[in-house]
């Protein structure tokens, strides 16, 4: 994966403190101009205020990528290479989704979150702060109703309107397609997702549960059980246990040597 092989600085302030933590979690049970001869009028200075009424124009943000050899469904990336990738299902309290990623922004961790469209209705900032914050941006459906369960015209209106507001707000449908309330795709919603744009749907191979609300010690015993190389982690933005859990699961990723990256960079 080119720049994103190099490695990330080791959080050491992190560790030692939520190492310890981890440690009792599991005992207890286990993201030139060219110049002329000729004078020119002076430019505007850029810290000048009519300098300041322009503002920059976000780039359009990435799109879904076909990966050849790969299938339509994927639920894991490659095992042969230490990175794992947090994904995260988009809805619920916004001070929450701000808190979870900011965490995994000091902990040098990129994730991919999943948004529901009907929350970006409600939470529009929240698509550019993703992004912001250097992870990637996907399609969860409109509103996280049972996609298996509809007929082919509701469930690609599911899957078109979340990807309408994402390139909204965007400029982009998003880098991945997740489908609502079931971890795998029918065959009718992949077809569905690929006429929307999306090659490939995005599954995992490890759940946290954390949507239970076990408790953080539960969340950080599931995934720390089954993490490995090249997983795809499922977690939820809105639940307290998620946000105790993260800075114990991103420790836990650093001590194995491992590295928290968008689904993208880890299958690239």
């Amino acid at each position: 994966m080119n720049a994103s092989d190099t490695p990330v600085p080791r959080r050491g302030a992190l560790r030692a403190g939520a190492g310890a933590a981890l440690a009792g979690v599991l005992a207890a049970g286990c993201a030139d101009h060219g110049t002329t001869a000729r004078p020119s009028a002076p430019r505007p200075d850029p810290a000048s205020p009519a300098a300041a009424t322009r503002p920059a124009s976000p780039l359009p943000a990435p799109g879904p990528r076909r990966f050849p050899g790969l299938p339509v469904q994927i639920d894991h990336g490659p095992r042969d290479r230490a990175r794992v990738a947090l994904t995260f299902h988009g809805q619920g309290d916004p001070a929450l989704a701000r808190t979870l990623l900011a965490e995994a922004e000091r902990a040098h961790a990129r994730v991919t979150v999943l948004a529901v469209g009907s929350w970006l209705d409600e939470h529009p900032s929240l698509a550019r702060r993703v992004l912001d914050g250097g992870h990637e941006l996907g399609n969860h459906t409109q509103h996280h109703t049972d996609i298996s369960t509809m007929d082919e015209a509701a469930a690609y209106a599911e899957i078109d309107g979340c990807a309408r507001r994402l390139r909204r707000l965007t400029g982009s449908i998003g880098t991945w397609f997740r489908p609502s309330r079931t971890r795998e795709a029918t065959a009718l919603v992949q077809r569905l997702a690929a006429r929307a744009g999306y090659p490939h749907v995005l599954s995992y191979d490890v759940d946290s549960l954390d949507f239970t609300s076990p408790g953080a010690a539960a969340v950080t015993r599931k995934v720390t059980g089954e993490i490995r190389n090249g997983s795809v982690v499922s977690l939820h933005f809105g639940y307290a246990d998620t946000a105790a859990a993260l800075p114990l699961l991103l420790t836990e990723i650093d001590r194995r040597g491992l590295r928290a990256v968008t689904t993208t960079e880890l299958l690239t």
